[in-house]
């Protein structure tokens, strides 16, 4: 959830995925803050204590008075559109679907109603974030969607200079935006490396939640290469720093005072911080950074595949050692993986030497690279270790897709009755061969599998006939993994057997 807006209810990515769920949201007011002024010079480093001794805490007070002026409020006008006062249909919460990956707190955003068929009207809309200087000429950093829609911006500094900024570009894919204001000899932060954060290590973030300006609040590196249901081309820094509306664009130090994140988003039930928030890695922020300086955009590298986590189940299903590796449930004809030799059902272990050991770390790794890089890819296929060479495409506005398998559920039968496609069906649903799932029930039910559905492949093999469908369930141990297409996504479905 984007922090000066928005908040979203975890749940399974499966039913997201099979479902193709709409995202729609309501309106809600953001705020922003104002800092000190002082002096900015670097912070001293914090020394490492031997095992057994006593740990000091980062000096949190003279980080912030350090580069506490170079973090900036910035404030946007901009216009939305909403239904008029006097619509009868529920106004900004009618219609809204039942649907848990709603984001039911939308920036500058209302649900435009349908009663009386009025067309909605254009009102002015205004919202605060935050960002920070990263050159002295005026180059500033923020969220790209703190500035998304805005007509303009304004930066305050901490000697209440306010400044008109001008968008120099936005990376929605990456929530990225760069700013330029008309300044000279401005205070600075220091950049430091995401890749060189641990978990468990301080961090600090600056920020204006609900309007309390120059809030200042600390906490620890909850996990690293996190990949969200909206954004699996970033992988934040999870920590448990109290960021609220307001914090959108800010940064994240550690304890030398290095910016090593941009704060972005939250999960909460309640629109407020609930222990869980999710910094955008300054490495990656960064790259996107120069791009745009140089460019005006941003081109991202694709691999052109849909994956999903290895759990326990498709572990067994695939006879992995470990459940560890980023499964392809889908290639994108004619894209880059395709060319290369991908295929449904492989499992990738390893890209350029380093491991892929959650689905996370595979965009991740290719978030990082260029259009045209070629990576070497350790691919288990069917028992077997083999490597694939790709060469990364353009992102062409086609993110990879993360999807999560259901959990595994009870024992038992498969449960599932099929028939074979008709030709027509075939032609209409683009595939070459499988089987039409008519009932589903006992563990194959229990899992997501639906009437409906279209079963592609059982343990990567694809399969045109039962008694294909026979054959794997029967030579199968623990459990079988299912290539299910439901519309236009497909998903393995792990399915323990009894």
């Amino acid at each position: 959830m984007r922090l000066d807006s928005l908040t979203r209810t975890p749940t399974r990515l499966m039913a997201a995925l099979l479902a193709a769920g709409a995202i729609g949201g309501a309106g809600v007011s953001a705020v922003g803050f104002a800092h000190s002024r002082v002096q900015a010079q670097p912070a001293p480093a914090v020394m490492a204590a031997a095992p057994g001794a006593a740990v000091a805490l980062p000096d949190f007070s003279s980080i912030t008075r350090r580069y506490g002026p170079a973090v900036v409020n910035i404030s946007t006008v901009g216009s939305t559109q909403v239904a008029d006062a006097d619509d009868d249909s529920g106004g900004a919460a009618a219609g809204l679907p039942n649907d848990p990956f709603f984001e039911f707190f939308k920036r500058f955003e209302q649900q435009q109603g349908g009663g009386r068929g009025r067309a909605p009207k254009a009102t002015p809309s205004r919202g605060v974030g935050s960002g920070f200087i990263v050159s002295p000429d005026g180059l500033i950093m923020t969220n790209a969607h703190v500035v998304k829609g805005a007509k303009e911006v304004t930066v305050k500094l901490t000697d209440r200079r306010e400044l008109r900024a001008k968008v120099l570009g936005a990376d929605p894919k990456t929530d990225i935006a760069v700013l330029k204001v008309d300044a000279q000899n401005l205070p600075v932060v220091t950049l430091g490396k995401s890749t060189d954060l641990n978990v468990g290590e301080w961090v600090l973030a600056i920020g204006s939640p609900f309007g309390f300006e120059n809030t200042v609040t600390a906490g620890v590196v909850s996990a690293k290469g996190r990949a969200l249901p909206d954004d699996s081309a970033v992988p934040f820094i999870q920590t448990d720093v109290a960021v609220n509306p307001g914090n959108s664009g800010g940064p994240l130090f550690n304890a030398k005072g290095e910016v090593v994140g941009i704060n972005s988003q939250i999960y909460s039930r309640t629109g407020g911080y609930q222990g869980v928030s999710f910094a955008i890695p300054i490495d990656l922020a960064t790259k996107i950074r120069q791009q745009i300086v140089a460019h005006g955009k941003v081109e991202h590298a694709r691999l052109g595949v849909s994956i999903q986590d290895v759990n326990q189940a498709l572990a067994d299903s695939f006879k992995l050692g470990a459940p560890e590796g980023a499964l392809v449930a889908n290639v994108e004809k004619g894209g880059p993986a395709a060319k290369a030799g991908l295929e449904s059902g492989d499992v990738i272990r390893a890209i350029n030497g380093q491991p892929v050991v959650t689905s996370a770390d595979l965009p991740a790794f290719v978030a990082l690279a260029t259009p045209g890089d070629t990576v070497k890819l350790d691919v288990w296929r069917q028992g077997s270790t083999r490597q694939i060479t790709a060469t990364l495409g353009g992102a062409a506005d086609k993110a990879q897709k993360v999807a999560d398998a259901a959990g595994a559920a009870p024992q038992g039968r498969l449960g599932l009755a099929l028939r074979p496609l008709q030709p027509e069906e075939r032609a209409e649903a683009g595939v070459p061969g499988g089987l039409v799932v008519q009932e589903a029930s006992g563990a194959a039910e229990t899992a997501g599998v639906q009437a409906g559905d279209l079963l592609l492949a059982v343990n990567g093999t694809p399969v045109r006939s039962i008694d294909q469908v026979r054959s794997a369930v029967g030579k199968a141990d623990r459990s079988v993994a299912l290539l299910v297409q439901r519309g236009d996504n497909r998903i393995f479905v792990p399915v323990p057997l009894g």
